[in-house]
Formats: structure tokens, sequence, C-alpha cells
């Protein structure tokens, strides 16, 4: 369960709220029981409401939880419930959400989003069983572009002030609704709903404030990202790599989409020069030794490129590593990578290093790319 505790106050005066908003404290509590949870939440810079027991049960509401957070942080005017099963809520539904509560006076303020469905209602009468309509009368049924629908909660979000909270209430004193559209309308209830939210969420869920359609540099470490780390050894004494074909292929969607690729061998894990070069003849893609700090020469190298951190996409796979991972627009590593890596990357590939890991960070590249283009189209102006 996340939340969003806002320290606000009410005034009468519009002018002082709104400079007030200006400089608003917003503080994210996570909320949970789970140590490795926790561990996340802080490492993302979340403050933790670690539950009691009493409130942790399978019975247990959020409104509970929500109370027992109010008691233990008093000076907390607004508390907003943000529902994790909701992937595809953006900073801006809750800016506007915010403004309704501290500038317009609202106690309690709620998501939701339009829906236009026929409801009919179950009715049981001894052994038979009938329906009767809820919501519309079948013999003037109306067309969907005549009808304005019927606001349904979407669960993404709600607003209230402590006292209603305090009072067993998530809804109640002066109420509004803050209206989502259907595509940011998204909950995920039972296992069929994973595979749509995923769908969804690539199309119209908020990645942050970086911008992927701007990255024209993949980084690929070659030992332990391209290859699974090892390195085979023949009788006669001749080392080997593999190279997973996915990877190849993935290579060339990337250089399709006029990206460039360069390979990374370090010092820290070299690989010998004859299997480096056969490694760049078979990718088509420039191989860089690096001697130095890993971060001093890609730096050197991204102003070589006349490029930025933020066109750059990396993909790593150990403690070398972690400041590139850190600075980079978009950053990925294997899944067997150590924690510390594993922590510093924007993605964790679902398959091994040498096995397909580089293919699903350039699909997933490309991915945020098209993504980004849709919501940029979206938004356009027709």
């Amino acid at each position: 369960m996340h939340w969003q505790a806002v320290h606000a106050r009410k005034s009468s005066n519009v002018a002082e709220l709104k400079q007030f908003f200006s400089c608003v404290l917003v503080v994210i509590w996570v909320s949970t029981d789970h140590d490795e949870i926790e561990r996340v939440a802080k490492k993302w810079g979340a403050q933790v409401h670690r539950r009691s027991p009493e409130v942790s049960k399978d019975t247990s509401t959020s409104l509970e939880t929500l109370q027992e957070f109010s008691r233990l942080n008093p000076d907390v005017d607004i508390i907003c419930n943000i529902q994790a099963t909701s992937p595809c809520l953006h900073p801006c539904h809750l800016k506007q959400a915010v403004e309704m509560m501290t500038e317009q006076g609202y106690d309690s303020v709620f998501s939701v989003v339009r829906r236009h469905h026929f409801r009919w209602q179950e009715v049981k009468k001894r052994e038979n069983t009938f329906t009767k309509p809820l919501n519309l009368d079948p013999s003037r049924r109306p067309r969907r572009q005549d009808w304005d629908g019927e606001l349904c909660e979407n669960g993404s979000f709600y607003f209230a002030t402590k006292e209603l909270v305090g009072n067993g209430l998530l809804q109640g004193g002066r109420m509004a609704y803050f209206e989502m559209l259907p595509e940011y309308s998204v909950d995920i209830d039972v296992d069929i709903d994973w595979p749509v939210a995923e769908q969804r969420v690539l199309r119209f869920g908020y990645f942050g404030k970086d911008q992927p359609e701007l990255v024209r540099l993949l980084l690929c470490n070659v030992s332990g990202c391209l290859t699974d780390g090892q390195l085979h050894m023949s009788v006669g004494g001749l080392e080997m790599v593999s190279i997973h074909n996915r990877d190849l292929a993935g290579i060339r969607m990337l250089k399709n989409e006029g990206m460039e690729v360069i390979l990374i061998s370090s010092s820290d894990n070299p690989i010998p020069v004859a299997l480096a070069d056969k490694l760049s003849q078979q990718t088509k893609c420039e191989l860089r030794h690096f001697k130095e700090q890993k971060q001093v020469e890609v730096e050197r190298l991204i102003v070589e490129k006349n490029l930025g951190w933020k066109e750059v996409a990396y993909l790593g796979n150990d403690v070398p590593d972690v400041d590139c991972l850190n600075l980079a627009g978009i950053s990925a590593v294997p899944m067997d990578s150590p924690m510390v890596v594993l922590n510093a990357a924007n993605y964790t590939c679902q398959s091994r290093a040498g096995h397909g890991a580089l293919r699903e960070f350039i699909e997933h590249i490309l991915q945020l790319k098209k993504s980004a283009q849709c919501r940029s189209e979206v938004q356009s102006p027709m």
C-alpha cells in the first residue's frame, strides 16, 4: 500500500493558499510489515510506516491502517491513500487533486472513471431467479453518445482530512470527485487483469522524468551481459565464449532504429584481444576497452560522441557499473547480477546474462520510445 501524506492547511485566502501550494511539503510514505518492501522503499527515498500486527491481518482494511498512521503522525493534515493496484496513476492527477483539497477547500477527493455500462440487478424469489434494470429504461434504451454515463470509483486514490480519517471515513464532509480518463483507470483485482494492465502501462503508464525518446547510444558490457561471463577453453588451448542469437537480433533491431551500439571490455573483467575482435566482427559493433574507472571512460566517450548521459542506455552487471547505471538515461542489468547492482538499475531483465538479457533490454528501450511517441501524439493538439 502506498500513501502520499500531504502537509497542508486550510484558509479562506485563496492567494495565500496558492502561494503556500507552490512550496507545499509532500511526503511519501509506504505502509508495510515486510522487511524487503521497507528496504526498497527507503532506498527510493520514501518514509516507512511500519504497520502493527493489529492492522496487518488478512481482514484488516485500508482505513484501519490509515487511522493508525494518522494517530502516529498528527502533524499530517491531509492523507492520500494511493492504491498500488492502479499502475497508470500519474503525478499530474495527484497534483490536481491536492489543489482541490488545499485551494478549493474540499474535505475529501477521490478518483473516478466514467463508465457507460447498463447495469441489471439479480433478483431471487424462492427458487426462481430473474432480473430488473438498475440504470435504464429498456423501452427507451439510450445510445452511448446520448448518455453521459455514470461515475464509478476506479480505486486509484482517496484524499481525506485527518479529521475524516479519525472519524472512520475516507469520503465525507465537502466531497468532490476527480475524473480520470479510462486509459489511466487500470485496476488489478484478479489474475486475468495482469496482462491487460501490463499492456496499458506500456502505453499510458508513468515512467518518471526520463525521456526515452532521446536515447541514441547503447553501451553493453561484453562479459556478464552479452556473454554469460564464462570463458571456455578447448583441449588445444583455444579460448571461446558464446553469444545468444536473440541478442544479435536485438542489436540489429536497435541499429535499424538509428541507435548506435558500443560493446565494452574493461580491465576489471577483460577478454582476450583476439576474442574481442571476433565479437566486434560478429556483432558489427564497435568495441571499446576501458583501462580506467568506467564512469571516467564513459564520460570521455559520450563527450566524444557529443552526447549527454540522458542520451545513453547502459547495460551493466557488476559493482564497477553502479555509477554508470545511476547516471544513464535508461539502465538495466541481467537477472543474475549482484544485489547492489540490481538496486542501481532502472530495469531488471528477466533473462540471464548471455541468454537474451541484451535482447530483452533492447525491446524495453524500443517499447519505451514507442510509448513516449504515443503519449506525445495523444497530448498534441489536433
